[in-house]
């Protein structure tokens, strides 16, 4: 049977949000209590008192969760290169047996001028296509016979270089995409490879995007 204490942080550790908010003393225990409280009882399958559920967020141990922002933190300092590139477009399709075939000749398009920017991400369901809008002419002309699910206009894209180190440590992706949410900046598209990751937001948004990427790296 789960005490107290267990449900207190089963209940906040859901939440990375209120965890971080409740570390840097920026949440007030008692109202957070009253929030989490119907929850709590819900866990222990019993009444429980506002004053035990307070005693237990007080007695939360932010010493593992500190330890994983540290090592976090210090990856984010070596962030490689930040490379910024504008006027994209998104096209999602849904996946049939001819798709495959009509993103090959939209790469062998591409392959002839490095200039382009071009990325496929291929999902269960369905594909999106982030590509330089000189590109999007040749997108829906070969693509004119496929479902279209989205497309957008008017894109960005910042390419973070991350540290080797991103592989053995928790939180990475994490901790850098939360700093968006905070800003309230949506993000269109998160594509990344084993070292690198892409984020796709509307072009109104990419100078605060880049100046939250270069305030990691700097502080």
């Amino acid at each position: 049977m789960k005490t107290i204490q267990e449900a207190v942080e089963i209940t906040i550790r859901k939440t990375p949000f209120i965890e971080e908010a409740l570390n840097e003393k920026l949440i007030n225990v008692s109202s957070l209590a009253r929030v989490i409280l119907p929850e709590v009882a819900l866990l222990l399958k019993k009444e429980v008192k506002v004053g035990a559920v307070m005693m237990a967020i007080n007695r939360l141990s932010p010493a593992n969760e500190l330890r994983i922002r540290k090592n976090i933190k210090k990856l984010a300092l070596n962030l490689g290169d930040v490379i910024v590139r504008s006027d994209l477009c998104d096209f999602t399709f849904k996946n049939t047996p001819t798709l495959v075939k009509r993103i090959a000749t939209i790469l062998a398009e591409a392959s002839d001028n490095n200039d382009l920017f071009l990325t496929v991400s291929q999902g269960i369901f369905e594909t999106t296509i982030v590509a330089s809008k000189s590109l999007e002419p040749s997108i829906k002309k070969n693509f004119e016979s496929e479902t279209i699910i989205n497309n957008d206009t008017d894109l960005a894209s910042i390419t973070i270089k991350l540290p080797k180190e991103n592989l053995d440590q928790s939180g990475v992706y994490y901790f850098i995409l939360k700093q968006f949410a905070w800003a309230n900046i949506a993000l269109q598209e998160v594509i990344s490879t084993t070292h690198e990751m892409t984020i796709v937001v509307k072009e109104e948004d990419v100078n605060e995007t880049f100046a939250i990427l270069m305030d990691l790296k700097l502080n």
